[in-house]
């Protein structure tokens, strides 16, 4: 069994991952809302320290740009070349290098470069391990996410099945198999075979196979 101090790098990152995957936006702009870099950091620095993981970034090139906008204010855009290091603190020598990009906006030009870092480390870490913001609480998030999931379609195997079973059930009972594939798919609420999804399918074959048996012991086959 894989213990703490023996994870390979990538099996605390995936450790992270499953544990932080949603982010309450909690800090408010003039016209939005948005999720601030200490609700990130906040979710994923403790994160961080019980896997003995270190994100070290690093500029690898630098572009700023002075402009003027509409109430003769100066406005420098600095733009940031990074590279944003993984490191396992139980083993230094194992690293993940992964390149990036930041940018910040500011009005005097000496908190650019530190606003493009922490907008930069920000959404790095937003989108390394794919978490998602939104307004609504963590348990409406989950239901809205899980609302939107769509169920597998019947396979062609439990298709062939219930096509299967519906033949026998018609035979045993003597019946005309579209009435009785009518009968069973109007139980489920669908008008076709191809319009049940795969656990209702699975569902229905365990039911349609459990009164099949009983009808061919009452007819004493």
């Amino acid at each position: 069994m894989t213990t703490e101090n023996t994870k390979t790098i990538y099996e605390k990152l995936q450790s992270i991952h499953s544990k932080v995957t949603y982010i309450q936006k909690s800090q408010s702009g003039s016209q939005y809302t948005y999720a601030g870099s200490s609700d990130v950091l906040g979710q994923v620095h403790g994160l961080m320290d019980e896997e003995h993981l270190l994100l070290i970034p690093r500029v690898v090139d630098q572009h700023t740009e002075i402009s003027t906008n509409k109430k003769g204010s100066q406005v420098v855009f600095t733009e940031l070349q990074l590279t944003m290091t993984w490191v396992n603190s139980d083993n230094p020598e194992e690293k993940i290098e992964c390149p990036w990009y930041a940018q910040g906006f500011d009005t005097a030009g000496e908190k650019g470069v530190g606003k493009a870092l922490t907008y930069g480390e920000k959404y790095f870490l937003l989108k390394f391990f794919n978490i998602a913001t939104d307004n609504a609480d963590p348990d409406s998030f989950q239901k809205n996410v899980e609302s939107k999931k769509q169920p597998d379609p019947i396979s062609k195997e439990h298709q062939k099945t219930l096509t299967d079973l519906f033949a026998s059930m018609a035979s045993v009972t003597n019946t005309d198999v579209k009435k009785v594939t009518s009968g069973y798919l109007q139980m489920a609420k669908v008008n076709s075979l191809t319009k049940l999804n795969d656990d209702i399918a699975v569902s229905l074959i365990d039911k349609v196979a459990s009164q099949l048996d009983k009808q061919l012991e009452k007819e004493g086959m």
